[in-house]
């Protein structure tokens, strides 16, 4: 026999609910879904269900046991089953519906297998990887979950736990959690509320860092350095994005025509970039290296399609990140050596061995050179360029744009951005002023980084030695 009462369910209450004498079981019911019910036997189950009429007799439809299931889901899956049972599905069809309900790890999948961006093509391999790491990293705690039993809040802790690793990845883990139920609710595979819609995301982070006027001398003498100069040039150069430098190809470019054709890029638009007179310096000197290599290695392979080979899976380079950071570590010593001889704190001598330390040892010259810094009372600020991304050779193209006197039409064009309201005027310009304008922007950089004389097309440092 079983005793009915009424109370709100909560956590609280319903850990405090004493069990009932043995044979018989305590029936409770939820003020706030009042046809959610749960009982609770002598010994200490405690299992939720969904209470509805049918016909003449009652049918009960259990939704999970408690406290593995929380007050808040089993509200959730109750909703659900009853609004399956206003539909007129029997309570059975209903049980049936929501088992056959994806769980979140399988909508996930789903959502890889068939998004589509607005030009109708998948999402990149990229895409895929990154959203793959966000699952990974952060939506663990909803993977075997029904998707109408997360919650609100279970993706508010998601939000609150990846904020303490990072604001811009918290915001990462909130958007790929409702991009998976926007999908699932668009294929209808889920009927219900979307628990990560208005969640209030971090504000993002304005990023405007470029190389400034006085940086450019040091951060183009440590790239002409590196091993990866020419892709860090051709970067700089063409304001283009990463993954399109990495993927250039030499069948899409035009050396005399001076047009790099992208079939693609991230926005999903193809793009012609206008290449400048040093661009094209850099391009058909490594043109000519690659060739003379290939003919020595006498492989009956043919070359490498790409301008930047790569040993891996894509065939090309990937993002450089050991590189780049050899780069900004010579660039920002260098600028401290000056600080440091300016001040009277070395010797000819000290910069000397600095010089060499630096091309043969970097983090040796590092270490040694801030321990200087920090006696000398120079501030970090004063030297360091470790902040640079190799994205802000993209905006330091835009950004000279701008300073040379380019209007934002122009920018937006040779840096292929996309807006609603800026497409249509992209789609009337040529690459005339575009050309103009990165010319004249160029040649500022480079007359900036004492390289050229106003109207002077130079030829960039070749890689230094170490000697």
């Amino acid at each position: 026999m079983a005793t009915e009462n009424r109370i709100k369910f909560g956590k609280t209450a319903l850990q405090a609910l004493a069990r009932p004498e043995p044979g018989k079981r305590l029936t409770m019911y939820d003020t706030e879904v009042p046809k959610l019910a749960l009982r609770l036997t002598a010994a200490g189950s405690k299992t939720f269900f969904v209470v509805k009429r049918a016909g003449t007799s009652m049918a009960w439809v259990k939704l999970g046991t408690f406290p593995d299931m929380t007050v808040e889901q089993a509200r959730n899956e109750a909703t659900k089953a009853l609004g399956e049972f206003a539909s007129g599905n029997d309570p059975a069809a209903a049980k049936r519906i929501i088992r056959g309900e994806p769980t979140f790890a399988e909508a996930f999948e789903s959502f890889l297998d068939g998004k589509r961006k607005r030009d109708g093509s998948p999402l990149a391999d990229k895409t895929k990887r990154s959203y793959r790491d966000v699952a990974r990293l952060y939506l663990g705690t909803i993977q075997n979950k029904k998707l109408s039993v997360v919650t609100r809040e279970d993706v508010k802790a998601i939000q609150r736990r990846a904020n303490k690793k990072s604001a811009s990845q918290a915001c990462q883990a909130v958007a790929v959690v409702s991009s998976v139920f926007s999908f699932a609710l668009d294929q209808e595979s889920y009927k219900g509320e979307n628990p990560a819609s208005r969640i209030q995301k971090n504000p993002p982070p304005s990023r405007e860092r470029f190389a400034q006027a006085h940086e450019l001398p040091y951060l183009l003498a440590a790239v002409a350095e590196s091993d990866q100069r020419d892709y860090f040039l051709l970067s700089l150069l063409t304001g283009a994005r990463r993954s399109n430098v990495q993927a250039m190809a030499w069948r899409d470019i035009d050396l005399v025509g001076a047009v790099w054709r992208i079939g693609k890029t991230k926005n999903g638009t193809p793009q012609n970039v206008p290449l400048t007179n040093e661009a094209i310096h850099v391009l058909k000197a490594r043109k000519d290296a690659l060739q003379a290599a290939h003919k020595a290695s006498k492989s009956d392979k043919a070359m490498s399609p790409f301008v930047f080979p790569g040993s891996g899976v894509t065939g090309h380079l990937v993002e450089p990140k050991k590189a780049w950071s050899t780069v900004l570590t010579k660039a920002s010593m260098r600028r401290l050596l000056d600080c440091l001889e300016r001040d009277e704190r070395i010797t000819a001598e000290d910069r000397q061995r600095y010089e060499s330390l630096l091309d043969t040892a970097p983090a040796t010259a590092e270490r040694e050179l801030l321990k200087r810094a920090e006696g000398a009372g120079i501030e970090q600020a004063d030297y360091d360029m470790t902040d640079m991304r190799i994205h802000d050779l993209r905006r330091t193209l835009g950004s000279w744009q701008a300073i040379t006197g380019a209007s934002l039409a122009i920018i937006g064009k040779s840096l292929n951005h996309k807006t609603h309201q800026a497409t249509a005027i992209y789609a009337r310009l040529d690459l005339d002023p575009v050309r103009q304008s990165v010319n004249t922007a160029t040649a500022a950089m480079l007359e900036a980084a004492g390289l050229k004389d106003a109207a002077d097309v130079v030829t960039l440092p070749a890689k230094r030695s170490a000697a």
